[in-house]
């Protein structure tokens, strides 16, 4: 299993330079791996580009091994007027089972909505509920852009732990978020898109914590706020920031 990003180039204007300038990357395993960037610098555009939604100027995406590739994001329009249990029961695929639902709805604290319209939830229901959409298809590879927004820290961390340990030994999760805590706990690798420069031609990989209980194993809260600064000075290393 194996997906790459091989020399891509890409803008959305012509007469503009390119957001990224022969970009690589390359997943070769299964596993939790993650996105990190300041606002505006091309998190979703590069998620939108391996998920095939957008076609790079220059470069290939290849995808070996990988069939189905699922982009859930927190913006998506979710249909105000049937309620969650209906929207869901629609998107249980072929290989997953109502049971794997209900164990989902469940997991995500969704039991008490499922009946409701969905402009009856808060934001943070309406991003859990739609993750649980994604949650019962079949994929290959799921990217995740920003799905837990507005959804409190213990929930989040429920939740990562729980795709992580369903997901992550047979499909590539790829996950984008501001919250750089998360990000380095929870990740085999970090994807740190630099900020600060007109094009971005390479992206800066560093080795998260791979969910490694931070309390059990000794000097692991150290190693944690270790990799959270060199994913924050790598973020900002083309404004030439000391963090």
């Amino acid at each position: 299993m194996e997906i790459s990003a091989k020399d891509i180039s890409f803008g959305y204007e012509e007469t503009q330079p390119y957001l990224f300038n022969d970009l690589c990357l390359k997943i070769s395993s299964p596993g939790f791996y993650s996105l990190f960037g300041f606002s505006g610098c091309g998190k979703s555009t590069l998620a939108r580009l391996l998920a095939g939604l957008l076609k790079p100027q220059k470069g290939f995406v290849i995808k070996k091994g990988i069939t189905n590739v699922l982009l859930c994001y927190n913006t998506e329009r979710l249909p105000g007027w049937v309620s969650v249990g209906e929207h869901l029961d629609r998107a249980v695929s072929p290989k997953s089972s109502k049971k794997d639902l209900r164990y989902f709805i469940s997991e995500l604290g969704l039991s008490s909505v499922v009946d409701q319209k969905f402009f009856r939830l808060s934001m943070g229901q309406k991003n859990r509920a739609n993750l649980a959409r994604y949650l019962v298809q079949d994929f290959d590879m799921l990217i995740c852009d920003e799905v837990l927004a507005n959804v409190d820290e213990p929930s989040r961390n429920h939740i990562l732990s729980l795709i992580k340990y369903r997901f992550g030994h047979h499909a590539i999760l790829f996950y984008i978020s501001h919250n750089v805590e998360e990000v380095c706990f929870f990740s085999k690798k970090i994807f740190v898109i630099p900020t600060g420069k007109e094009t971005v031609e390479d992206l800066i990989e560093i080795d998260g914590l791979d969910g490694r209980d931070k309390k059990k194993e000794k000097g692991r809260q150290e190693i944690l706020h270790e990799t959270i600064l060199k994913v924050l000075k790598a973020a900002s290393y083309a404004y030439g920031q000391e963090i």
